[in-house]
């Protein structure tokens, strides 16, 4: 399958409500509560469409919006920008597109002087072994020793060089963790 890369705009309203229907069924599986319908998928979109966000989708070779990627300024006078959010439609799932899209988001903020990419990815429907377990005793024995029973999406972001730092213990409701991950940017001086 072929795709391309480029910044969604506003002015594009079909794009817009293609990125926000992706939100909706990209995530009722693994965060049915995070965009439950349209109206607040579309103003997810919106909100990252503003200036001094990036909104990046893939599009197929007939124009519709396969995935989408978006980054904001997490602070730290630039240093560290935020992943949020990734998806790619459950159809053309494993054929890269995820890839290409975080791969592209980190040369882009690389540009504008991050040093470090971070994400959330939580976990509320048990699908590891962080959830339902007490994460404030022995928080780093638990995250140490982390088990993906339903292809929850830390491991994929592992592949792409993400580091858990750490969790949200109940972010999510009680036993429903956050997991923090995040990735250096730059070349890692000698130790």
């Amino acid at each position: 399958m072929s795709f391309q890369i480029s910044d969604l705009a506003a002015a594009h309203q079909d794009a817009v409500r293609q990125a926000a229907e992706l939100l909706v069924i990209g995530f009722v599986d693994m965060a049915p509560d995070a965009w439950p319908d349209m109206e607040s998928a579309l103003q997810e979109v919106h909100e990252m469409l503003q200036p001094d966000r990036i909104c990046r989708i893939a599009s197929d070779e007939h124009g519709h919006v396969v995935g989408w990627i978006g980054g904001l300024d997490y602070g730290y006078d630039g240093n560290v920008w935020e992943l949020h959010p990734l998806v790619v439609h459950p159809d053309h799932r494993g054929k890269g597109i995820a890839r290409a899209l975080v791969l592209d988001l980190e040369a882009i903020v690389r540009q504008r002087g991050a040093l470090t990419l971070q994400l959330g990815t939580d976990d509320q429907m048990d699908m590891t072994s962080l959830s339902g377990v007490d994460l404030y005793t022995n928080t780093w024995e638990h995250i140490r020793n982390i088990k993906n029973y339903k292809n929850h999406p830390y491991s994929f972001y592992e592949t792409m060089g993400f580091t858990i730092i750490g969790v949200m213990p109940d972010a999510n409701g009680p036993g429903k963790p956050d997991i923090y991950m995040a990735k250096r940017l730059y070349e890692a001086p000698n130790s």
